[in-house]
């Protein structure tokens, strides 16, 4: 956005409010006359530091600023918090740079139904590569997708070897800089899970036709594998301006965007099948989104619940993924009641939010009492 003032704006910017001071020098830095913040003590704080600015409020901050009149909503929260703010932002008919996996992932059909074709550009790097190797040929023509995954900070451990994991370890990536929540997803390997269900639902591509590969270098973003058995990928920096670039401007480039790979240095590339048996959670996550309905909405609620409780040393490492299993394995068998009549079927918002709150409460109760609860 700063190196391109002259092709953008911003028309509004909402946050939780955890980081006022970044907020505010955002907004100042770039004109913005409308700000969201979801907790109300830290908007009195952005008001007061922004005389003239309209601040709006409250839990559905994000969801009101989404409406916004603007070309582009960039939906980059964190977790379940994006499905509403998502949902508002197809309902007004704007492109969707779609960052919040989760919001599609939970909200399966409800969004798939708000969403007009094309109107949902996706922002993780791996779909981003999708998505444009996917203009290389027909949907019909795919085999399947291939989806990388750079292995995170515990590739080539065992089982055995994750049980006493501690959370500086699990935070330090080799790769990428992200928020907490999705760098002990990437060491888990629970995000990985989650991408296999966003491609699913954004591409149209049975989860037996979605494989995961093990890149370290993070260079080839991912791949698709047509039937004559040509396989197309796309490579660059392990660098987020691109993918987020290409879904501002969709569907142009913009120049320059960040550097691209150098050709004029020697390289090494290196893919590896994943180890199921050390990280479960795609297994685990191809279960829910087959299940469909509100199962991924447990899957992720209670990983979310299971991510904070590890990183305040409340629970192991290997605990994550075990609670995950044991909570999806009780929704699946129709031990979650709070998902009601629709149970199976995310027919509403609040069918999906009753399903993640279950999980959330579940997880919380089993990490509180452990194997007894």
């Amino acid at each position: 956005m700063r190196r391109n003032p002259h092709r953008f704006s911003v028309a509004a910017l909402s946050a939780s409010g955890k980081n006022i001071e970044l907020l505010v020098e955002q907004a100042r830095s770039f004109g913005v006359r409308v700000v969201g913040v979801a907790d109300p003590e830290a908007a009195e704080s952005v008001r007061s530091s922004l005389p003239g600015v309209q601040v709006v409020e409250g839990l559905d901050a994000s969801a009101e600023i989404a409406r916004a009149d603007t070309d582009v909503v960039i939906n980059a929260l964190s977790g379940a918090a994006g499905l509403e703010p998502t949902l508002s932002a197809l309902a007004a008919g704007h492109q969707l740079a779609l960052a919040n996996k989760e919001s599609l992932i939970i909200g399966g059909p409800l969004v798939q139904a708000a969403a007009a074709p094309g109107q949902i550009i996706p922002v993780d790097s791996e779909h981003s590569a999708l998505a444009q190797c996917l203009l290389s040929g027909r949907i019909d023509d795919v085999r399947r997708l291939v989806l990388t995954a750079s292995g995170g900070p515990f590739r080539g451990r065992s089982r055995v070897d994750l049980g006493m994991v501690r959370p500086d370890e699990a935070l330090a990536h080799p790769t990428w800089s992200m928020g907490p929540l999705v760098t002990i997803n990437s060491a888990t390997m629970v995000n990985k899970g989650l991408e296999v269900i966003e491609a699913h639902l954004l591409f149209g591509i049975e989860m037996d036709r979605i494989e995961v590969v093990v890149h370290p270098q993070s260079i080839v973003h991912s791949m698709v594998e047509f039937h004559d058995g040509s396989t197309l990928a796309q490579a660059s920096p392990p660098d987020m301006r691109i993918p987020i670039a290409w879904a501002m401007s969709h569907p142009d480039r913009i120049a320059d965007a960040a550097p691209a790979c150098d050709w004029t240095q020697a390289s090494t590339w290196e893919f590896f099948p994943l180890d199921e048996e050390a990280f479960p959670a795609v297994r685990t996550a191809r279960r829910a989104g087959a299940a469909a309905g509100t199962a991924p909405a447990v899957y992720n609620g209670a990983d979310e619940v299971c991510v904070a409780a590890f990183l305040e040393g409340r629970l192991p490492f290997l605990g994550i993924v075990d609670i995950i299993v044991r909570i999806l394995n009780e929704h699946l068998a129709g031990d979650s009641p709070e998902s009601g009549a629709s149970w199976g079927n995310a027919r509403t918002v609040a069918d999906v939010l009753a399903a993640d709150a279950w999980a959330r409460r579940r997880a919380a109760d089993i990490i509180e009492g452990g194997a007894n609860a």
